[in-house]
């Protein structure tokens, strides 16, 4: 959820939500034209690139939806473009659609487990987790499997929420649930950016963010933006991070609202290999943009080496059957396909290979 304010303010804020057409062209112009779908078990991806190498990109919540327009091109320009660079393919996936009530992170990193192997030939090279929704999955993917993936790299996530980002995150998951647009994003700004706005203007420059993170949705958006936040409000990975035993990298920051100084290092602490980089005197809107970030995780995986071999290339009767026509990724003023639309059987995933 923090991403959306974080996108505003690098944007420029309200001037920014007016003259969004024009930025968004510009941005992704300047990127490979990023392509969307969905998988057969019903996680929507957008893909960015055919490099040798393989980033699997765990987004942020609640909502699962893939970005598109202005937070793809914002997301591209700061994030992404150094791994594309340097012969990354990246798959940017959401959390499945029509999870049921009482779906748990462990759950959910499963999920991603198991698109791994069925998808992906058993491996990925990094897995990047963005926030809390992102970084405890990762850390659960991780744990349970670190065979399916050789490096991680978590932005802005401990091991557990504090009571008021789990209040925050419940609270907006449920407005986003009924439609109520104007009131979450209003919530949202109040939460990291007290007193910004006088109250109902909150509500018109906060519905027009939401909107630009959620141009569209799907049929099971209400009920899985509610069990996302249920399942994060509820985890404390503090279980699992021992069992972790893949190269981590950790950023945090000393001014966030829902993970304390003394989370991030205790979250660190317990993770056998892991580096954290902690960003002094920043709020988690400026350390998430940090345009360091996508250098020091290509520089940490260049200086870790993984610590499992290569797994063998895996015995399989047919190809991959991920999804055959992946449609563009729409900017800010054209929908993206329907779901129906977009899952089909595919022959083969060019550039999602275990690099």
């Amino acid at each position: 959820m923090r991403r959306v304010i974080r996108f505003a303010f690098l944007t420029g804020g309200t001037a920014a939500v007016v003259g969004a057409g024009a930025l968004v062209r510009r941005r992704l112009q300047e990127l490979p034209k990023p392509v969307g779908g969905v998988f057969p078990n019903g996680m929507a991806y957008a893909r960015l690139g055919t490099g040798p190498k393989s980033l699997l990109f765990i987004r942020s919540g609640p909502g699962n939806v893939v970005p598109t327009g202005l937070p793809m091109a914002v997301m591209g320009g700061l994030w992404l473009r150094p791994f594309l660079e340097t012969g990354y393919t990246i798959w940017i996936v959401t959390r499945k659609r029509d999870m049921p009530k009482g779906y748990t992170v462990p759950e959910m990193a499963e999920d991603y487990a198991g698109l791994i192997e069925d998808e992906f030939d058993g491996k990925v090279d990094l897995v990047v987790g963005e926030d809390s929704y992102g970084g405890m999955t990762g850390f659960c993917l991780a744990a349970r499997h670190p065979d399916r993936l050789d490096h991680l790299a978590i932005s802005l996530s401990g091991y557990r929420l504090n009571d008021e980002g789990r209040a925050t995150q419940l609270d907006f998951a449920r407005l986003m649930s009924e439609g109520r647009r104007g009131e979450a994003g209003a919530l949202m700004l109040g939460h990291v950016a007290p007193g910004l706005m006088p109250p109902g203007l909150d509500r018109v420059i906060g519905a027009a963010l939401v909107r630009s993170m959620f141009p569209m949705t799907h049929p099971y958006f209400a009920k899985d933006v509610v069990t996302e936040a249920e399942a994060v409000a509820a985890f404390d990975a503090r279980e699992v991070l021992p069992e972790i035993k893949v190269p981590v990298l950790l950023f945090g920051c000393d001014r966030d609202l829902e993970f304390s100084r003394e989370v991030y290092e205790e979250t660190a602490r317990l993770i056998p290999d892991c580096t954290l980089k902690l960003f002094e005197g920043m709020n988690p809107f400026q350390a998430g943009s940090d345009r360091r970030i996508p250098s020091d995780v290509l520089e940490f995986v260049d200086n870790h080496p993984p610590v499992h071999p290569e797994r063998p290339p895996k015995e399989r009767g047919v190809e991959s059957s991920a999804v055959a026509a992946e449609e563009p990724v729409a900017p800010a003023d054209e929908p993206l396909p329907s779901s129906e639309e977009q899952v089909g059987p595919e022959p083969s995933l060019a550039g999602a290979g275990t690099g």
